[in-house]
C-alpha cells in the first residue's frame, strides 16, 4: 500500500512539474516572440528624469549621468529586443533539458521512497524474525 502510494506522489509530482514546464514555457515564448513589437519603446528612454521626490537628494551630475547612460544604452536595447524572437528556438530546447532534468530527479525520489519504504518494512520484521532464529539456536 506504501509502495502504491508513494509512486501516485511522485506521479502527481511529476504531472505538476510537466504542466509549470508547459506553462512557463508557453509564456516565456510568447514574450519573446512579441519582444520584436518593443523595439521603439527603448529609444524613449534617455528623456526619463529623476522623480521630483528623489530630485532633493541626487546631485544633479548623477541625474545627467544616469540619464545619458540610459540615452547611450537604448541602441543596445533595441538591437536585443529585435534578435529576442529569434531565441525561441533555444528556449524551447532550454525547457526540455530543464523538463528532463527535472523529471529524473523526480524518478529517483520514487526510486529512494520505494527503497527506503522495502528497508523500513524489512526493519520492522526483522526484530520478531530475528529472536524466532536465536530461540532455534540456542534451543
Amino acid at each position: 500500500m506504501f509502495y502504491a502510494l508513494s509512486w501516485f506522489f511522485v506521479a502527481a509530482l511529476l504531472a505538476l512539474w510537466s504542466l509549470a514546464a508547459w506553462a512557463l514555457h508557453a509564456v516565456a515564448v510568447w514574450m519573446v516572440s512579441n519582444a520584436g513589437a518593443l523595439t521603439s519603446a527603448a529609444s524613449g528612454a534617455g528623456a526619463i528624469a529623476v522623480p521630483e521626490w528623489l530630485a532633493p537628494w541626487v546631485p544633479p551630475e548623477v541625474a545627467q549621468w544616469a540619464s545619458q547612460l540610459m540615452g547611450a544604452l537604448a541602441p543596445l536595447v533595441d538591437s536585443l529586443l529585435e534578435a529576442a524572437p529569434a531565441l525561441a528556438g533555444g528556449l524551447t530546447v532550454a525547457t526540455w533539458v530543464i523538463w528532463g532534468i527535472g523529471s529524473a530527479l523526480l524518478v529517483l525520489l520514487g526510486a529512494g521512497l520505494h527503497l527506503s519504504i522495502a528497508l523500513w518494512r524489512r526493519r520492522a520484521g526483522s526484530p520478531s524474525g530475528s529472536r524466532a532464529g536465536a530461540s532455534l539456536a540456542t534451543g
